[in-house]
């Protein structure tokens, strides 16, 4: 199985991965928010992702890392 993390510290919450996302299991945390005041991106199915990566490969700010 594999596991994506988010580090919040320097996601900006642009939405990228949440959009490139095939299982669709990122979203954006609108309840929580950085030091910086943006919302980050969040993980709400890590049960169903299938390692693509292609969120890791999709964010600005190198935020996302996905292990296999």
């Amino acid at each position: 199985m594999a596991k994506v993390t988010v580090d919040i510290s320097r996601c900006k919450g642009c939405g990228l991965c949440v959009s490139v996302c095939p299982k669709k299991i990122l979203g954006i945390d609108s309840k929580t928010h950085t030091e910086k005041g943006y919302y980050p991106a969040v993980c709400i199915g890590p049960e169903n992702c299938i390692g693509c990566a292609q969120c890791y490969a999709m964010c600005p700010d190198y935020a996302i890392t996905v292990e296999k």
